[in-house]
C-alpha cells in the first residue's frame, strides 16, 4: 500500500487520490440433491485506484485496479495513463472528505460464529424446511461472507470497516406426475435466525408446487392486488431514489423537495427513510465508497417529498450537504391488519419485474405466479398482468402493520392495491 501512495504523491499531474481496498473471506458449501459435494473456502483482495486531475476550471478522474503481481514500473504505467484519462474529463470540481480516521464493524451476530459454524447451521435450517410432498432441493449453494472495506485518500482520510452477509442460492423442485418444475431461490440475509431462514426456503418449496398447480384465469380477475416482497421493496426504493441527488441533477427526477407524491390519500401515508445502517439489512455500511460517514434522513413525509440525499459529488454540485450513499430503505409501517387482506384479492407472488414509471403515471408487469382467492378458495394462477395509474394506487395504498426485511428494504410486509387492472 504505503508504494502506491509513494507512486501516486511522486506524479505530479496527481491532484488528489483516493484508494478503495476491499478484501473478502468467503466459506462456501455446494451441496447437490442434499449431498454436500464441495466445500470451498476463498480470501480475495481488490485494490482499485481513483486519479483525480485538476485541470482549468475541471476536475477529471480515472480509476485503475492494481493486482498483486505488479511491479513498481507498471504501477507508474497505469498512473500516468489514468491522469491521460483524467485530462479527458470535464467535471465540475468538488472536494473529497478529509481528515477522519477509524475502525469500525457494522453489527451482525455472524461475528458469534465461526464461519463454518455457521455455515453448517445455514445448512441445517435449508434442509428442515422441506415438508412438502413431491418437492425437493436438487441444488443448494451456502456463502458466508467477512468484507473489510478501507478507503484511504490523500487529505488524511483512512477509513477501514467489517461487515457481514450470507447467501444461499437454492434449486427447489417439485415432481408431478406430468412435469417437475424448478425455480431459482436466492435469499440474502445479513442477521442469522433458524427459523427465518426456514420459512423463507419453506415458503419457496410451497410456491414451486403453486407453479407447478398454476393455471391461467379463464375468467376475467376482477379484484384487489396485494404486492409483497420484492415488488413492494421495488416501488418504495424507486421513490427514494426519484429523490437521489444524481437522479436531481441530471434533471431524472419527477418530484421535488415540497412535491406531494401521495395528493391525495385515502389508503396510509407513505414515510421512508434513507440510511446507512440499519440491523440485518445487507446493505448497512458506517461510511460509502468516498469514505464519508453515513447517518439516516427522512426522504418522504406522510407522501411528501422532504429531502434529497445522495454521495458527495452530486450533494456539492446541488449545494446540499452530502449525505454519502444511503443503502437502506427504511418505510414506516402502515395501519393495515390481517383483515384488511382476507378479502377477495390476488396475491402476487412473483413476476417478470415490476415496472413503475413516473412521468408516464404506469405501474404494472407481468405476473410468473398469484394465489388468487376468490372468496371461498385459493387457486395458484399465472400468465396475467396487472396494470394501474401509478398515482391512483399510491393514493389508496395500504400498508400492513406488519413489516419484513427484503434486501436493502425493511418496511411493510404487505400493501393492497385496489386501482389496478387483471388481464
Amino acid at each position: 500500500m504505503m508504494k502506491i501512495i509513494e507512486l501516486l504523491k511522486a506524479n505530479e499531474a496527481v491532484s488528489n487520490y483516493k484508494i478503495n481496498v476491499n478484501s473478502k473471506e468467503s466459506c462456501e458449501l455446494f451441496y447437490v440433491k442434499g449431498r454436500l459435494e464441495t466445500v470451498r473456502c476463498t480470501d480475495t483482495c481488490d485494490k482499485e485506484v481513483t486519479v483525480y486531475v485538476n485541470h482549468g476550471d475541471h476536475l477529471g478522474n480515472a480509476q485503475f485496479f492494481v493486482y498483486p503481481s505488479m511491479g513498481e514500473e507498471e504501477i507508474k504505467e497505469l498512473i500516468a495513463e489514468a491522469v491521460e484519462k483524467a485530462l479527458l474529463i470535464n467535471n465540475k470540481p468538488y472536494t473529497l472528505p478529509e481528515k477522519a480516521v477509524g475502525e469500525y464493524t457494522v453489527e451482525s451476530n455472524f461475528s458469534q460464529f465461526e464461519p463454518m459454524e455457521l455455515a453448517k447451521q445455514v445448512a441445517d435450517s435449508v434442509f428442515a424446511a422441506n415438508n412438502i410432498e413431491n418437492a425437493s432441493l436438487n441444488a443448494v449453494e451456502i456463502f458466508i461472507n467477512k468484507h473489510t472495506e478501507r478507503v484511504i485518500n490523500s487529505l488524511g482520510l483512512d477509513k477501514t470497516q467489517v461487515k457481514y452477509d450470507a447467501m444461499v442460492e437454492a434449486i427447489p423442485t417439485y415432481n408431478g406426475k406430468e412435469q417437475s418444475v424448478e425455480l431459482y431461490q436466492q435469499y440474502n440475509f445479513a442477521q442469522f435466525d433458524r427459523e427465518t431462514v426456514k420459512k423463507e426456503i419453506s415458503d419457496k418449496l410451497y410456491e414451486v408446487k403453486a407453479r407447478y398447480e398454476a393455471v391461467k384465469p379463464e375468467e376475467k380477475i376482477d379484484c384487489s392486488v396485494v404486492l409483497i416482497g420484492q415488488e413492494l421493496a421495488m416501488l418504495m426504493r424507486q421513490i427514494a431514489y426519484d429523490l437521489n441527488y444524481s437522479s436531481v441533477y441530471s434533471h431524472a427526477n419527477l418530484f421535488k423537495k415540497g412535491d406531494h407524491i401521495q395528493k391525495d390519500i385515502k389508503g396510509d401515508a407513505i414515510t421512508i427513510t434513507m440510511a446507512g445502517e440499519a440491523k440485518g439489512n445487507i446493505r448497512s455500511s458506517k461510511f460509502d465508497e468516498d469514505g464519508m460517514a453515513l447517518g439516516s434522513i427522512k426522504v418522504v413525509e406522510n407522501g411528501k417529498a422532504i429531502n434529497y440525499f445522495g454521495a458527495n459529488r452530486f450533494g456539492q454540485y446541488l449545494g446540499e450537504t452530502p449525505t454519502g450513499s444511503l443503502g437502506c430503505t427504511l418505510v414506516d409501517a402502515g395501519t393495515a391488519d390481517e383483515s384488511v387482506f382476507s378479502g377477495k384479492r390476488l396475491e402476487v407472488i412473483s413476476m417478470s419485474g415490476l415496472q413503475v414509471d413516473f412521468y408516464s403515471d404506469y405501474i404494472g408487469g407481468e405476473i410468473r405466479l398469484a394465489y388468487y382467492y376468490d372468496g371461498e378458495k385459493m387457486t395458484p394462477v399465472t400468465g396475467i398482468s396487472i396494470t394501474g395509474k401509478l398515482s391512483d394506487v399510491l393514493n389508496n395504498i395500504r400498508l400492513s402493520k406488519e413489516t419484513t426485511t427484503f434486501g436493502g428494504y425493511i418496511g411493510p410486509k404487505k400493501a393492497l392495491v385496489s386501482d389496478m387492472t387483471v388481464f
